[in-house]
Parts: structure tokens; sequence; C-alpha cells
């Protein structure tokens, strides 16, 4: 049983709320996964020609003191760097963004990318969702869109490497909540297939398989269409991309989910409770998205 939360601003007025708004949807799930949790964020002020790294440290302290300039030496490039408690964002030419990742792992093996592209940002991290939210202070963040997650881990250990969101690919992101049963063989495809994959969470296969699909040349829709064909499981997914989001239910349809849509936004939650909060929900319109159904927006 895990939590997700999801909007997608339609009115660009919100967009400074997006990161408080998110935040109050995210902590009202607590009760659904107090073991960790995790947000990424879409900040629509992308630079032209710059790309952004979102990179992890247990040792932050010693690991991030110098990165931006031995990331910068190694990948012959500026690299400037914003840190935020455990994370830290680098912005780097979009062409070098690649060999950022590679070299990232060389200069620090034990430091994590989370995200990279050039809007998104994701920090996670083992706690209480508020604990988690408040460390990175989740609710001052402005975007377009963002999506969230709380965990109650039930297939892999409770680490900040298992917490959702995944990102497989550039501006791509899932949270899940339920559980794949093929996700092992998947993996062992994916992997053959050049995809990058991390962990051994389930979740992250989900992610790689539709960065797969969409990679081969299928647009977000149609990637989650072909989830319901090639993924075994039950599972809820919300999926974030650079200007979109989408949401699928499998088949059955056993774990809960409802939406919301007004002129300003839409948003999803795990429950109804998750979206009280939000501006004019009185008059949104509410649904529980259909099983095997796909449903996306785009800027």
């Amino acid at each position: 049983m895990c939590g997700i939360v999801g909007l997608f601003l339609k009115d660009k007025a919100l967009e400074p709320q997006l990161g408080a708004l998110l935040t109050d949807m995210l902590i009202t799930m607590t009760d659904r996964g107090p073991d960790s949790a995790g947000i990424a964020i879409y900040g629509g002020n992308e630079n032209d020609g710059e790309a952004k790294l979102t990179v992890q440290s247990d040792n932050a302290d010693a690991d991030l003191q110098t990165l931006a300039a031995d990331l910068g030496t190694a990948i012959d490039a500026k690299v400037s760097m914003t840190r935020n408690d455990s994370h830290a964002v680098l912005s780097l030419p979009a062409e070098k963004a690649n060999a950022a990742r590679a070299a990232v792992r060389e200069l620090r093996p034990g430091m994590r990318v989370m995200s990279d592209g050039d809007t998104i940002e994701i920090y996670k991290e083992v706690g209480l969702p508020k604990d988690v939210a408040a460390r990175f202070d989740i609710s001052s963040m402005a975007g377009t869109h963002g999506i969230g997650h709380t965990r109650m881990a039930t297939e892999s250990a409770v680490t900040t490497e298992g917490a959702h969101p995944f990102s497989t690919g550039a501006d791509q992101c899932l949270v899940h909540n339920g559980s794949l049963s093929n996700h092992n063989s998947l993996r062992r495809k994916l992997q053959r297939e050049g995809v990058r994959i991390e962990s051994m969470n389930d979740t992250e296969v989900g992610a790689a398989y539709l960065t797969w699909k969409m990679r081969e040349g299928a647009s977000l829709g149609e990637a989650l269409e072909s989830s319901l064909n090639d993924l075994d499981g039950f599972f809820t997914f919300v999926v974030g991309t650079k200007d979109g989001f989408g949401v699928v239910r499998d088949p059955i349809a056993c774990k809960p989910a409802v939406m919301a849509e007004t002129d300003q936004y839409v948003a999803f939650g795990s429950e109804y409770r998750a979206l009280v909060n939000l501006p004019g929900i009185e008059d949104a319109k509410v649904w529980e998205p259909e099983p095997a159904t796909v449903y996306f927006w785009n800027h």
C-alpha cells in the first residue's frame, strides 16, 4: 500500500504554488506510506541549451564540496551547482548530459543520479513525507506539474534508492502503487536494449519500460497502452514527462485512484482526501479512472 499524488497545472498563475500544493497532498497520504517519500518537480523555467542533473549522496558534505569543479574538468564544460540538503542540482550544457552521468559515477561512486533533463528535479529520501518535504523545502518550489509518492515497502528494502519517483530517461519519471510480477525477466530484456536500470525495484522496471517504448517512437499514451499488455501484476502508474502527465491502471484496478479536473488543473490522488485542499475542488469534475484506460494531458 503506497500513496500517489500528482498535479498538472493549466493555469500559470498557480505555478508558484505547485510545491506547496503537492506537499499538502503528499502529507495527507502519509498513512499509506510512512517509509520514504519523494517528489518530482517540473520547473518550467528551462534554460536553452542547458540540462539539469539532480544528484543525491548519503555523504553529501564530502561528496558535494568540489563536485561542480571536478565534473566540469571531467566533461570539459562549465558546471554550476545548487545544493539542497543531501541533493544538488547540477546545470551544464545539454550535449554533455550523458557524459556527466557517466562522470558522476566515476568521480563519486556512492552518489546517485536522481534525474536528468531540461526541467525535472527529483528529491527523495527515507522518512515521513512531512519530514522529507520540509528537508528539501518542497513547498517553496514553483513549476508546471509534478508527482509525488509515499512508500510502504513490500518487495525491497527501505532505502533512498528504493523510494519513488524513478527516472530512467530525460525528463521522465514514474510513481507506482502495486506490484509487477514479471519485472525480473523484463529487467534483463531492457538492459539488453541499453535502458539504464540501477536498482532491483520493480517500479524502476516499469519506468524503464516506458522509456524504452518512447525511445522506440511511441508517445506517452501509446507507451501506457502497451504496458497493459506487457506488464503483469497490479499497478496504478502516474507518469511525468517534460510537457505531460499520464495515468493508467491495470485491467483489474484494485489499487485506489481518484482524479479531479478544473479549468486550472488536473489532479490525481490515491484517495479523495489528498485533493480536498486544492483551490476550487468543490467545483471540480471528480471521477475514478477506469481500468485499462489511459489518461494524459500535456502543455
